[in-house]
C-alpha cells in the first residue's frame, strides 16, 4: 500500500519516510515513530494499517542520521545491534532525531490538510512522549510501551497536547512502579496497562499479546478520531 518519500529536515538532512495513503478523504493524519528495529516490515505494516482505517500515515526512517535503511527483526543479534543504534541515536547533538519527528509532522500535515496525530512504540513511544510537548503541530499522541518515558527527567516533561499510553504489566524494560509514577504526575494522560509483555502490538515477536494489541488498537482509533477531528 505505501512507498517511501523524502523529507527534508531543517538542517538539509534527507530522511526517508513511508508514506501510506487511504482511499477517499483522509480522517485524519499520523505519524508513525519506529521501535529500535527501524522502519522495518512491522512499523510499515502498522502505518499500512492505519491508511487502511482512514489515515494518511508516515513513518520516518529515524535512524539515517547513522545509517541508512536500518531495517531489522527481532533476534538476539538483531536486538543487540538495534540497542547500540538507539544509543548513538540518543546521543547526537542537538535535537537529533527530533529534527526528523517535526519534518514528518510538517510534510503530512502540509500533503493532507488535516491535524496530526503521533503513534510510537518502544523508542518511539519515548519520541512520541517528547514531541507531545516539544512540535508544534502535533495534536494528539499515542505512546506505546515507551521505554525511558517514565524514568523522573522525562516525567518532568509537559505535553502539550492529549496523550494515550499503554504500557505492559509484563514488561521488564518499563517497571510497575515507574509507571504507576508517571501516572500520578500526569493525572492527564490516558493510562493503560495490559496484562502483556513488552512489544505486545508487534506480530512479529514471541511477546505479541492479540487481545492486548487489540483492545489497545480500538482505544488507540477512538482518541485519534477524538482529537483529529476536523
Amino acid at each position: 500500500m505505501g512507498q517511501f518519500v523524502q523529507l527534508t529536515a531543517q538542517d538539509g538532512t534527507q530522511i526517508p519516510a513511508w508514506l501510506a495513503q487511504p482511499d477517499g478523504t483522509p480522517r485524519g493524519a499520523v505519524v508513525v515513530l519506529q521501535e529500535i528495529f527501524g522502519v522495518n516490515s512491522h512499523i510499515r505494516a502498522v502505518t499500512d494499517r492505519l491508511a487502511a482505517r482512514g489515515f494518511v500515515a508516515i513513518a520516518p526512517a529515524l535512524f539515517t542520521r547513522l545509517e541508512f535503511d536500518v531495517q531489522l527483526g527481532y533476534d538476539a543479534e538483531a536486538m543487540a545491534r538495534s540497542i547500540q543504534v538507539k544509543a548513538a541515536a540518543e546521543a547526537l547533538p542537538g535535537e537529533g532525531v527530533m529534527q526528523d519527528v517535526r519534518a514528518a509532522v510538517q510534510w503530512v500535515a502540509q500533503h493532507s490538510g488535516c491535524k496530526v496525530g503521533v503513534v510510537g512504540f518502544c523508542w518511539g513511544g519515548l519520541l512520541t512522549w517528547r514531541a507531545a510537548g516539544l512540535i508544534e503541530g502535533v495534536s494528539a499522541a499515542v505512546c506505546y510501551y515507551g521505554v525511558g518515558m517514565t524514568v523522573p527527567p522525562e516525567i518532568a516533561r509537559q505535553p502539550q497536547v492529549p496523550v494515550l499510553a499503554h504500557f505492559g504489566a509484563k514488561d521488564a524494560h518499563i517497571s510497575q512502579e515507574s509507571v504507576q509514577q508517571f501516572s500520578a504526575a500526569h493525572p492527564e494522560v490516558q493510562v493503560h496497562v495490559y496484562d502483556a509483555d513488552h512489544g505486545f502490538n508487534c506480530d512479529q515477536r514471541g511477546s505479541y499479546d492479540d487481545a492486548s494489541a487489540v483492545q489497545a488498537k480500538d482505544r488507540t482509533l477512538e482518541f485519534l478520531d477524538q482529537h483529529l477531528k476536523a
